[in-house]
């Protein structure tokens, strides 16, 4: 129990994925904990309005679009007349993410985690002031997570509903006519394709020669071809120098990033998605005796420590790639060691997913990276088209890719685009957790049919013996 010297043994600072999970870890471990959350309600922006809001609105558009498309058609199902209620999908996006904030507020009253409301910052590395008051905390957890990078030159106004952030672009009250998304990443690709699939014409403008910096070059190339098919509008190698916004329409004077004449194009509505940056404003870390590193960031040792004893950091706010479950894992493990026991976090297989159509899931190091490396290695590479599930359900787009050490047979690396890639790539990680060959993963027995007898035939690749290509 809490140390009388102090009001808690643990502080966590946000109730993010990374800072809920941390708190209650460290409850359900023994020790008095509070959390400190300034929203009205708990989840931090993945909950409230970014993985969770994004992943509603993905579904039901992939359900219109099937609706809508006469993509049932050729299954023998006849729709006519569908119709898009957007206030209705709205609607029920809200209702998801109520239910999963309730049920973390639910969650912290079942372990006794005391919500404190209100921003925190320090006042010393044991003092937080939450709103008016001042709570002392034997150890801190920083879990504030990460905000929308501006751009210089666009003003984003999620109220107007023209120029948005991802915030926004949640919650357009009605389909653009033309959606130009600022930032070929994750974020940018699965919000255009939301109403891509809802009606508007988008174009997506990305800065570097290709979309989704830093996965798999393969993957990179045919998720492209991919989302052209579909109707994205993508220029590449093109940057964006201003931005004028004219009632309901917003003027973009882009030009070719090596340099070049400008052009302007127009839109109902500009999405800025050049990337996120750690939330540290506000936190008044110099009064913890901490400051950050040249990009923002809390540097942190193996144990989630950060230079000032019995103050640690987790997630956004940390190096490393921004994911819910990178910050979740991390959570626990912090919480793990404040409370004296061994946490663990592989940072070598955080899996990455883009939840576009088809999904995009990466585990390990990309071709590019084992290339640089300079070990010898052998890739295994599966389509679709040839697995007998995919084709009964009409969908073939992708393949999985597995890299392995040429000489130890030990997996590197898989990349995979496929519906249920996301899902798929979980057998990876878990496969690479425990050191496998890609032997292992061809000589284990899959189901049949399913698409996952994809990942086995592209490790049957890599020992050149796939059965069904």
């Amino acid at each position: 129990m809490a140390n009388s010297e102090y009001d808690y043994d643990v502080l966590v600072i946000g109730s993010g994925p990374g800072g809920y999970v941390a708190a209650i870890r460290a409850a359900q471990l023994g020790l008095k904990t509070a959390c400190v959350e300034s929203r009205e309600t708990l989840g931090g922006t993945c909950l409230n309005v970014g993985c969770i809001p994004s992943k509603a609105m993905l579904h039901a558009s992939e359900l219109y679009h099937e609706a809508h498309s006469g993509a049932l058609e050729k299954f023998g199902i006849k729709l006519t007349g569908a119709k898009l209620d957007l206030k209705q999908m709205h609607a029920e996006k809200s209702k998801a993410v109520e239910e999963l904030t309730g049920g973390i507020e639910f969650l912290f009253k079942k372990n006794k985690v005391e919500w404190l409301k209100g921003r925190g910052a320090f006042e010393s590395a044991k003092s937080v002031k939450v709103g008016n008051k001042t709570v002392t905390a034997k150890n801190v957890i920083i879990a504030t997570g990460s905000s929308v990078t501006p751009l210089p030159g666009v003003d984003i106004d999620n109220s107007k509903h023209v120029v948005v952030d991802s915030t926004g672009a949640l919650e357009l009250p009605k389909v653009p006519n033309h959606m130009v998304v600022i930032g070929g990443g994750v974020i940018g690709l699965e919000l255009g394709s939301v109403w891509l699939r809802l009606g508007a014409k988008v174009t997506v403008v990305e800065y570097l020669d290709k979309i989704l910096p830093g996965m798999d070059g393969d993957i990179r190339k045919d998720a492209a071809r991919i989302f052209k098919k579909q109707g994205f509008d993508i220029k590449t190698g093109t940057k964006v120098t201003g931005c004028t916004v004219k009632g309901k329409k917003a003027t973009l004077t882009v030009e070719p990033a090596k340099g070049g004449d400008a052009e302007t194009i127009e839109a109902d509505a500009v999405l800025v998605a050049i990337g996120r940056r750690p939330n540290t404003d506000g936190l008044a870390l110099d009064k913890a005796g901490l400051e950050t590193n040249k990009h923002g960031q809390i540097e942190v040792g193996h144990d989630f420590q950060t230079s000032v004893k019995g103050v640690y950091a987790i997630g956004d706010v940390t190096p490393g790639p921004m994911l819910a479950h990178k910050a979740e894992d991390e959570g626990i493990a912090a919480a793990e060691f404040v409370a004296g026991q061994q946490g663990i976090v592989n940072h070598d297989l955080i899996p990455g997913v883009v939840y576009t159509y088809p999904e995009i899931a990466s585990i390990g190091k990309t071709e590019e990276e084992v290339k640089e490396s300079g070990v010898a290695y052998k890739v295994g590479k599966f389509p679709f088209a040839g697995n007998s599930r995919a084709k009964t359900n009409r969908d073939t787009d992708g393949y999985v890719k597995v890299i392995a050490d040429a000489e130890t047979d030990r997996v590197l690396g898989a990349h995979i685009i496929s519906s249920l890639a996301g899902t798929l790539v979980a057998q990876v990680t878990q496969a690479m957790e425990f050191g496998t060959t890609s032997e292992d993963i061809a000589y284990t027995c899959h189901a049949h049919p399913t698409h996952s007898e994809a990942v086995k035939e592209a490790a049957m690749a890599v020992q050149g013996k796939p059965i069904h290509m």
